[in-house]
């Protein structure tokens, strides 16, 4: 019988260390196997997560314990140190593709069909994104026998042009407080897409000077107005 998480939802600590062995595996296999130590690190990355976490030793390794209960994760042998692998295709019982999908879902939270394939290409290289949505609503409508859904798809967000999806694989997801857009009450962009924003927004400061002296050496006035901020000329 696969993985069925109505009955047993991984909790948020065991979702990140699962998908955390999942990426690894496919983006640096030179360190796969992974010993707890990467495995944490890995965890706890600043970059590519969403929630960022901070796991402790001792919680990653109560988290592998009951991923080897689940047939989800299991122990290598043969090395001085223990190291530690996924069984996720297997144990879940999905393709790669649903596979690589469902991990990214855990790491990096709610996402778009686009931004999925975008993502993924470390991992797997999407043909396009119509292959992509093939293998969401595959894993949406998953039978009961296999061990019901994997994902859902989320409401549109306001003033959002694409809906996002969300796993399932912790159980029941809340799709009315779902991912608001950043300026919604409340809500507030993660620090790597803030990161983002604030090196584009200097990147075209930089380029609006440029263009600004350029525009004076020239003897021409430049169609926008120096002190407004970008996006509002």
């Amino acid at each position: 019988m696969p993985f069925d998480p109505a009955t047993r939802p991984l909790t948020p600590n065991e979702a990140r260390v699962l998908a955390t062995l999942m990426e690894k595996a496919r983006t640096v296999p030179d360190s796969y196997p992974m010993s707890l130590n990467g495995l944490v690190t890995g965890c706890n990355q600043k970059t590519s997560r969403d929630p960022v976490m901070n796991l402790s030793d001792a919680e990653a390794k109560e988290a592998l314990d009951s991923l080897k209960l689940l047939t989800l994760a299991f122990e290598s042998s043969g090395n001085r140190t223990t190291r530690w692998e996924h069984n996720f295709q297997r144990g879940v019982g999905v393709p790669e593709q649903s596979a690589v999908l469902l991990g990214l879902l855990m790491l990096r939270g709610p996402q778009t069909a686009g931004e999925l394939r975008i993502n993924a290409e470390r991992w797997y290289r999407f043909a396009d994104i119509s292959s992509v949505e093939a293998f969401l609503d595959e894993l949406q409508e998953r039978s009961a026998e296999k061990g019901g859904p994997l994902v859902v798809q989320l409401p549109r967000a306001p003033g959002a042009r694409e809906q996002r999806w969300a796993h399932l694989l912790c159980g029941p997801v809340d799709t009315s407080a779902s991912h608001a857009p950043a300026g919604g009450s409340g809500a507030s962009p993660s620090p790597a897409l803030q990161a983002r924003v604030d090196a584009l927004e200097a990147e075209v400061a930089s380029l609006r000077n440029t263009v600004q002296r350029l525009c004076a050496e020239l003897g021409i006035s430049p169609e926008f107005s120096p002190m407004s901020p970008p996006g509002q000329e």
